[in-house]
């Protein structure tokens, strides 16, 4: 039986973006909001985020081939993934203990962020991921 869990809010929603210093401004002609810039060279992107409450939308650009390089390319800018905040589990991190599909695993994302991406039957678009709350 597949391991359930406690959802806690949404963790952030990533935006694909081609030029990530245009979209921050573009961010900024709207909205008031103080970005926090970061790399994931991990997965070949930069991104910058903002903060939303207790939620981050997080500008994502891919610099280097990989998921996010490959998701520019086939659909263009905008919404690239949904994070799930979820309580901490007493259980160590290891591939497909915190997924619906066993061929996941728990990687860690910007600022330390403990994540594992999804894969549900019937989801057909976008990406849908799990953040595990840090325990420090």
């Amino acid at each position: 039986m597949a391991e359930k869990f406690d959802l806690t809010h949404i963790h952030h929603v990533n935006v694909l973006v081609g030029d990530i210093e245009t979209a921050k401004q573009r961010y900024r002609d709207v909205f008031n909001v103080k970005f926090i810039d970061e790399p994931l060279p991990s997965r070949g992107v930069l991104t910058s985020r903002f903060s939303l409450g207790a939620s981050w939308l997080v500008l994502v650009q891919p610099v280097a081939e990989g998921e996010p390089m490959r998701q520019l390319r086939e659909r263009g800018e905008g919404l690239f993934l949904l994070s799930l905040g979820v309580a901490q589990t007493e259980r160590p991190a290891r591939a497909g203990m915190y997924s619906l599909d066993a061929s996941a695993e728990v990687r860690e994302g910007i600022s330390g962020w403990r994540v594992v991406d999804l894969e549900m039957d019937g989801m057909s678009t976008g990406q849908l991921q799990l953040a595990f709350d840090q325990t420090d």
